[in-house]
This record gives structure tokens, sequence and C-alpha cells, in this order.
């Protein structure tokens, strides 16, 4: 016999809600600090004992709670956020569902303590009572949890250690601290003060906000940029290749202020930093967009981690050809014309600054010839400079380029110059990698990617729904080399792959390119095979170790690299150059000391 359909009770609902919205302890701090700054606080203190078990306090000066609200604000979908669908489809506001603090009261003992801006003195709400009461506290909130998951223990025991939950609660709150940088945050565990982060409100403030929560080595290593396009900006922080992470423990990202986790915009992060990060390494960023409320749907998940984007494509490319940009724009900065001693110690080093900027003689060693290449490939394997591009000054005399002149070779692996700042040292097969590998991919541009006709065509069985992606992305699959036929309602057939993948698995890279069509609205899977290839051939044609250069050649080297995108890592990710300064050296010898 069939059970009776029942209303559940109240506080079941609060519960079942809070299994949704209260993971752990960093959860409860996550959703009461959102309020206070949706309340508009201008510092924001949180205090715990016991990784949050015991209790955690949120105290804010936000604008308050007017008495007769505060019992209403424990009650499941209240909220003074949304009024309306047209509210909910244009969401500014941190919270807006109305069921954190509902859910973390039915799973705890919460008190509220509340002053309006306009009010002669706080009210007091305590676990069980109905009415608030006459309190002592200045304007804004505090909410105190008490003895979290107390009544529900078997939660209570999938918790991990107090350091454990306590380090998850100090990396939510740093994130918020990181993602509203106008706001004060302060942070004690269990009495000790843990950081104290006070309102940034210039640039070179929110600096040292990311040096004191992220560490001096992140901002020493991170680009600043802001970029606007087709209504989105995208600003922030990304930290140059070589400081990349063995875990994704260092990647911030902002969506109208509030910190998301979202595999659009992850990889989007990806692709930028392809061939410029070491394998199995992750990239470091704090990064801020901003669009149209309406453009972005919140409302996805309880924890509001998740968005979607209502123009999904239009966000990753914007993201992807952004921070590509930045990271191809990175180069060895220009240096001041140099001082007289400067220059008098490169000429006695047999280093003469040339008057204008001259292409270095050509030298044929340096390639490796292929027969099989095209002729834009086998001359962009020429060592012999190009024009200098239009954002390159040409090097005048009595001036010091970026990486200076060269001074020698060190166990034919290294170079050693000297610039305006010190001693350059730079790993002459790894920059030549890169200069080689740019300048196949700029052959490639030129030429486009050839397509070569399989001498057996491969049948592909998709599903109709991947059968209709390849028939609408036809001309994608042209520019990428790839000839696609669809020749059923599950069935595709590959004439033609790009030349340089001869002898690749058709069919794994049909269906790798169909499911990124599926989940990003564009592939680049295809494109990443290639300069894979032209990554490959970059390392076999570059100088080797123990290859003895003049003067001449380290000088046409060290000027590649100033003109070269990306030119601060080889394709594997490895650094291709450092400089050590006059202070640093003076250290290691202790000089003036």
């Amino acid at each position: 016999m069939p059970h009776r359909i029942a209303a559940l009770p109240s506080q079941l609902i609060n519960q079942i809600a809070a299994g949704e919205v209260v993971e752990r302890p960093a959860s409860v701090v996550k959703e009461l600090v959102e309020n206070s700054l949706d309340a508009g606080a201008g510092r924001v203190s949180v205090d715990i004992q016991q990784g949050g078990v015991k209790l955690i306090r949120v105290v804010d000066d936000g604008h308050g709670l007017y008495p007769e609200d505060m019992p209403l604000a424990l009650s499941r979908h209240a909220t003074s956020k949304v009024r309306s669908l047209e509210d909910l489809e244009r969401i500014g506001s941190m919270g807006f569902r109305g069921e954190a603090l509902p859910s973390i009261a039915s799973v705890s003992r919460l008190s509220l303590i509340s002053r309006e801006q306009s009010a002669e003195h706080a009210w007091r709400l305590e676990p069980g009572e109905d009415a608030p009461q006459p309190a002592a506290h200045p304007v804004g909130t505090t909410v105190e949890v008490r003895d979290l998951f107390y009544n529900t223990p078997a939660r209570r025991k999938f918790l991990k250690t107090e350091k454990t939950e306590f380090g998850h609660i100090d990396q939510t709150l740093r994130r918020l601290a990181l993602g509203h940088p106008g706001v004060g945050f302060r942070l004690s565990h269990n009495g000790r003060q843990v950081f104290d982060a006070p309102p940034a409100g210039d640039a070179g403030a929110r600096e040292r906000r990311l040096a004191a929560l992220l560490g001096e080595a992140f901002i020493e290593n991170a680009l600043c940029f802001e970029q606007s396009a087709a209504g989105l900006r995208l600003w922030g922080w990304v930290a140059r290749p070589t400081f990349s992470r063995s875990q994704a423990d260092m990647q911030h990202f902002y969506v109208n202020g509030r910190m998301v986790r979202d595999k659009l915009v992850t990889h989007a992060v990806r692709q930028a930093f392809q061939d410029v990060l070491f394998h199995g390494r992750h990239p470091a960023y704090v990064l801020f967009l901003e669009l149209d409320p309406v453009l972005v749907d919140v409302n996805v998940h309880p924890t509001k981690h998740e968005v979607r984007f209502r123009e999904g494509r239009l966000v990753h490319d914007f993201i992807f050809r952004t921070l590509h940009q930045v990271l191809a724009e990175e180069r060895p900065e220009a240096t001041a014309p140099a001082a007289a001693e400067e220059t008098v110690a490169a000429d006695q080093a047999g280093v003469t600054p040339p008057p204008g900027p001259q292409p270095p003689p050509r030298q044929p060693g340096l390639g490796l010839a292929v027969a099989e290449r095209p002729a834009a490939y086998r001359a962009a394997r020429d060592w012999q400079a190009p024009a200098a591009p239009p954002q390159a000054a040409p090097v005048e005399a009595g001036e010091i380029p970026p990486l200076g002149f060269a001074l020698a070779q060190l166990h034919g692996v290294y170079v050693l110059a000297q610039n305006a700042e010190g001693l350059v040292l730079v790993d002459m097969h790894a920059a030549h990698e890169r200069i080689t590998y740019e300048r196949f991919k700029a052959a490639r541009e030129g030429e486009g990617i050839r397509a070569q006709p399989l001498l057996v065509p491969v049948t592909v069985k998709v599903s109709p729904r991947e059968a209709d992606l390849a028939e609408t992305h036809a001309e994608a699959f042209t520019a990428l080399g790839m000839q696609v036929d669809r020749m059923g309602e599950q069935t595709l057939v590959v004439r033609a792959l790009p030349a340089l993948l001869r002898g690749a698995d058709a069919e794994r890279l049909l269906r790798d390119v169909l499911s990124d069509l599926a989940m990003f609205g564009s592939s680049q899977r295809v494109l990443e095979s290639v300069n894979e290839v032209l990554a490959t051939l970059a390392c076999h044609g570059s100088v080797r170790a123990n290859r003895r250069l003049t003067l001449e050649e380290m000088n046409a080297l060290l000027r590649d690299i100033e003109r070269t995108e990306r030119s601060g890592q080889c394709n594997h990710g490895r650094p291709t150059w450092t400089r050590l300064s006059m202070q640093e050296l003076d250290r290691l010898f202790l000089r003036g000391q």
C-alpha cells in the first residue's frame, strides 16, 4: 500500500536545505560574510573557535536590521534583495535566496544582534525566542553560530580536523577579501589574530593587500591588466608562467564581485597558457569579469559557486584572447639610457652598441633543414633577425637594450650578458626554441593549415546532436585543415586531416573537437595538436648545448628574445632567461656590509 503524501515540517525542510547550503563551517562563514557585504559593511570581523564547530562570530558595520525584520530573517525564503522575477534576472547582490540564515539556524544555536542606522539601540534575538529584546551594540550586525551540527551528529562526523576546517575558513575569507578590496577584513582563531586586511582604496593599496593575502612572490610575478570589449570587462592580475603552481590553489575568479568556480572560465584560462606552462603545472591569477547582470545567471546552485553565461562562447573567447595577448606582450622591459661608465664597461668587454638596428650576419648552421616542409617553415628556422616590429624601439648609440650585450658563453649552455641593471643569463637552447616556435606559428598563420586527404576516409558513429554540431561548424573544421562530411543521421566521415598531423587518430581527434564544441562552443584541439608538432620541430631545430656562438650570434639571440612574444618561457614552460641586479650581486659578496 503506497504511503500518503504529507507536508514536511519546517524544521526538516530547513535541515534539508542546510545539506546544500552548509557543507562545512567555511560555508557558514561565506554566507554570513556575503550578507555583511550586501549590507554595505566597510569592515567585517570573523572570530572562530575550534575550527568553527564551537563558535563562528561575524561582526559588521553595515546598515543593520529593523527589529521587526529579525524573526523574518530566520524564516525560509524571506529576503530584502529580490522582489520580482525581473529582480531575479538582474541579481547584483551576493545573496538572494533567503535560505542561508534559516538553514544555518536549523543545525546550530544561532543568535542575532543588530542595530539599524536610525535606531537608538540594538536588538538581540536568541535561539528559541520569537521576539527580539533590547541590547547594546553599535550600528551593524553580529551573528553568532554556536555548536554547529549539534543536532545532526552524522553531519559532524564528516568534518575533518580542526586545522583542516579552519584552513577552509581562512581560504574562504581570503578569497572574499581579494574580491572586495574596499572592505576591511579581520580573522582570528581561538583568540589569535590570523590576518587583518584594512580597506584598500587605491591601486597601491590593492597590490599590498594581494601581497599580504597571497604572498610577496605573487605580486612580484604578476602582470596587471585591464581589457574591455563587447560589453565585457576583464581586469586583474595574472602571474607569469614561470610562477606556476603544483596545485590549482591560487586561482581566484570573480564575476561581478562574486567568487565562482566555472568550467568555461577554467578552460579559457588553460587555453591561454597552453604553450607557455610547464606540464602538470597550474597558472595563478586574480581575475575580475564584469558584465551586465542580465547576461549571467547566478541562480544555478544553492551554494552560488556556479554561474551560467547566456553568451558562453563570447565570454570564453574574450577571456582566452585577453589573457593570450597579455602573456604574448610580456617581454624584457626597456631600460633607461645607460650611464657613461656602463657603456665603457660594455666597450671594454668587446661589445660595442651598434648605431642602429642591424640584422646580425646569417649563420647557416643554426637551423635544422627539413626538406619536406614548406619554404616558409624552412625560412622560419633560419637565424636572421627580422625587421623590428613597431613596438620594438631601435637600439641607439649610448643606449643599452633590455637584455644588454653579450659578454661570453658559459659551458656552451648559457649566454652571459650585461645590461643597465646588472647580469643577464640566457638559456640559449630554451630561448632559441621559443623564437623558432613563434616563427613557425607565424608562418602557419600566413599559409593557413594545409589539409591532406586521407587515402581511406574514416567513418565515425556519433550521436545525432554531435552530427548536427559537425554540420553546423563545417567551416570551422575546414579552417582547421579537416574535412568532415555527414553521411547519415548518426554518421560522420573524416576525409582530410592537417598535413602536419598525418598519421594522427582521426576518430579520436574528431570526437575531442566535437566534445569541445558541445561544451564551450569552440575548439582549439586541432590547433593545439598542430602547435605540438611545431613545438617538437622547434625543439629539434634550435641551437644545442655545446654549440659555440660568436658574440654576434649571442647578440642576435638577445635581440630576438626582446622582440619575440612569450619569450620569457620556452615551449615547455621553462624560463629562458633571468637577471641578477647589481644589488643582488653585491649581497652575494657582502659588499657594503
